[in-house]
């Protein structure tokens, strides 16, 4: 791994083999430290430009994507990207969609998708994943996520 995030940084979640990304919300002010060179941001509206390269996935608040196949595409392309730049995946809280998307890196890492959640939790934020159908998401998500 090149160039990623400092495991000790805020919103920072350390995959099991190694990979660092980090979550936050977009309501909050930028960490401190260096920038994202990648961004997947999970929101119902397109939002502002960054700075750093970025992929928007349609995501209305407390909901699941609209389109799931272009979700699992977003996803594995930031756990991809992952293995050598700063990748951060972020929504408006950064609990629930955010915390629904680090669920799913995690499968694709290599976590069960049954422990996936909890992973999360322990790892990332205690409230991350928020509804029973983001929960399902993961669940599902398992299924197509090698394809």
């Amino acid at each position: 791994m090149a160039d990623t995030w400092n495991p000790g940084a805020e919103g920072v979640l350390r995959l099991p083999s190694g990979r660092l990304i980090r979550g936050r919300g977009l309501r909050r002010p930028l960490p401190p430290g260096p920038l994202p060179d990648f961004g997947l941001y999970l929101l119902g509206r397109r939002p502002d430009a960054t700075a750093w390269e970025s992929r928007w996935l349609r995501w209305p608040d407390f909901w699941l994507p609209i389109d799931r196949a272009d979700a699992g595409e977003a996803l594995r392309d930031a756990w991809l990207r992952s293995d050598g730049v700063r990748v951060e995946v972020a929504c408006g809280g950064g609990i629930g969609r955010t915390g629904t998307a680090l669920a799913c890196l995690a499968v694709l890492d290599g976590v069960p998708v049954g422990e996936a959640v909890a992973y999360v939790r322990a790892h990332y934020s205690p409230r991350a994943v928020e509804t029973p159908w983001q929960r399902r998401f993961v669940t599902g998500f398992s299924r197509t996520a090698q394809r």
